[in-house]
Parts: C-alpha cells; sequence; structure tokens
C-alpha cells in the first residue's frame, strides 16, 4: 500500500504546480486541498503545518515534509521513494 500524500495548493502558484508535477512523475495520487481565498482552510493548514502559511504544504503519512523545495530535496537526498512506499499507520 502506498503512502497518504496530501498537500495544500494555491491554483496559480508556481512552487505548488511544481511540487504536484513531482508526485505526478512518480505516479503518486495525493489529495489536495486548495486553500485560495479559504481563510479557514489554510489555518487549519498552518496549524497542521507548525505555522508555516506558505505554499505548498506537504504531508506523508501525517507527517509534516515542508514545501516544494523540502519534497525536491528529498528526492534529490534519494529519501523521497522510501517515505511514498510507507504504508498509512
Amino acid at each position: 500500500m502506498a503512502a497518504k500524500v496530501e498537500i495544500y495548493t494555491w491554483r496559480t502558484c508556481p512552487f505548488c504546480i511544481r511540487a504536484k508535477h513531482l508526485l505526478k512523475q512518480k505516479g503518486i495520487d495525493f489529495t489536495e486541498y486548495s486553500v485560495d481565498g479559504d481563510e479557514e482552510a489554510r489555518t487549519q493548514m498552518s496549524q497542521r503545518a507548525k505555522g508555516r502559511r506558505s505554499l505548498p504544504q506537504i504531508f506523508i503519512n501525517d507527517r509534516h515534509i515542508g514545501g516544494c523545495d523540502d519534497i525536491h530535496d528529498l528526492d534529490a537526498e534519494g529519501r523521497l521513494d522510501a517515505l511514498l512506499q510507507e504504508s498509512p499507520a
């Protein structure tokens, strides 16, 4: 079973688009929460992301990964694929 991946985005955010592209390249299904103009959703995201309000914010199996640079860094370090293979708890 693959990991549960969630990503909070803004539709026109280039970093959000880039992060989603990486996940799609890897064939990963993910749940996207678009927070465009939805302050309540962005507040919920911020609470989950330890106060971070920048977009995107990415979670794998409810573990906060960070944003676009963070997920690309994990991939460059060879650690992302292992996280994406873990089953949700």
